[in-house]
């Protein structure tokens, strides 16, 4: 890329505002530069981003606009980095706004990352908006993404053959940001637990697509999944920056999901993110020729993930094909615009 990529941040919440810092750092690589900056709420259109990034940045002269298409029109961007709801049925008119403008999307929607199974007429018509207007749109992040999709499926890549796969990832919610604590029901008491999860739009959203993905990337037709979500209970008092946990309240949520094929549980993800969970981490495990044994000690920070996620897509989607993508569809995943001498 001989001049730098023109973004358009689509939604300046916490990861939208962590993607602006991220670009504003990378600027001096020259490789890619903050074009502008969209989102509704009244409390943040009209100020420049730095203003809402607090700290001593100077002035940028980008100024939050709350119309998007506008703000696509005049800003002219390469690319849009979208990060604005985890479901898809509230973004795609956004997703849609900036297909008709000509601009690729990266976007955080976690429902996007394998919109198939959930939204297959969504989908659809997504994708023939995308090829008509000759742009590629893809959702992504650390979970959906990368830790338990796109990293479990790559695992693959040096087996003849394949008969399981199983991926484990165990977060320390309270090490996260707090939107990430409040989404995993810390503080709550069971019974709320319970009556939010009813709503079906609560806890980790995107482990049934990161599911459909490993078995579509497979070629394997599932003949059931099973499902669960259950709430982790704190055994002792847990404090975060944020907020405090009491015995006997949810700490996180315990989520899991098997997909059978031939009637054997052969692909299954297990989630763990919770106030206070010990020996945080990253797993996948291959049963093939050869088999596969991999983890992450720690695991995968994700709101530092998530935004280098983003960020590193927009070279892979700007060469892509026109219509949705998921990121199998793309090449390998890698850091864009580092410097080696940054750190």
């Amino acid at each position: 890329m001989s001049s730098p990529v023109r973004v358009l941040q689509y939604g300046v919440g916490p990861i939208g505002l962590a993607c602006i810092r991220s670009i504003l750092t990378k600027q001096e690589t020259g490789q890619l530069v903050l074009a502008g900056a969209v989102d509704i709420a009244p409390e943040k259109t009209g100020r420049d981003v730095a203003e809402l990034l607090g700290g001593d940045l100077l002035p940028t002269g980008i100024v939050v606009r709350e119309d998007a298409v506008a703000a696509l029109a005049e800003t002219t961007p390469d690319v849009v980095l979208h990060t604005t709801s985890s479901f898809l049925d509230h973004v795609h008119g956004q997703i849609e706004e900036c297909i008709h403008s000509g601009v690729p999307v990266v976007s955080s929607t976690e429902e996007l990352a394998f919109s198939y199974d959930r939204h297959p007429e969504r989908s659809a018509a997504l994708h023939k908006e995308a090829v008509k207007h000759g742009v590629a749109v893809v959702g992504t992040g650390v979970n959906p993404g990368y830790a338990m999709d796109t990293l479990a499926l790559m695992a693959t890549g040096v087996c003849c053959d394949v008969s399981e796969v199983h991926a484990v990832r165990v977060v320390d919610a309270g090490k996260r940001r707090m939107p990430l604590q409040v989404k995993v029901g810390a503080g709550l008491s069971v019974k709320a637990f319970e009556e939010k999860k009813a709503t079906g739009a609560f806890g980790h959203i995107g482990l049934r697509e990161s599911l459909f993905f490993v078995a579509k990337g497979l070629g394997w037709p599932l003949d059931r999944v099973d499902e669960q979500l259950h709430p982790v209970l704190a055994e002792a008092e847990v404090s975060t920056p944020f907020l405090t946990v009491a015995p006997g309240s949810v700490a996180g949520i315990h989520h899991s999901i098997t997909g059978y094929v031939g009637g054997k549980p052969l692909l299954s993800l297990d989630l763990k993110m919770f106030v206070g969970a010990e020996e945080p981490r990253d797993a996948v495990r291959v049963v093939g020729d050869p088999p596969v044994d991999l983890v992450v000690r720690g695991g995968i920070f994700g709101d530092t993930a998530t935004v280098a996620a983003l960020i590193n897509a927009i070279p892979l989607v700007m060469h892509a094909s026109p219509g949705l993508k998921t990121m199998m569809d793309l090449p390998v995943p890698r850091a864009f615009a580092c410097s080696p001498n940054s750190g």
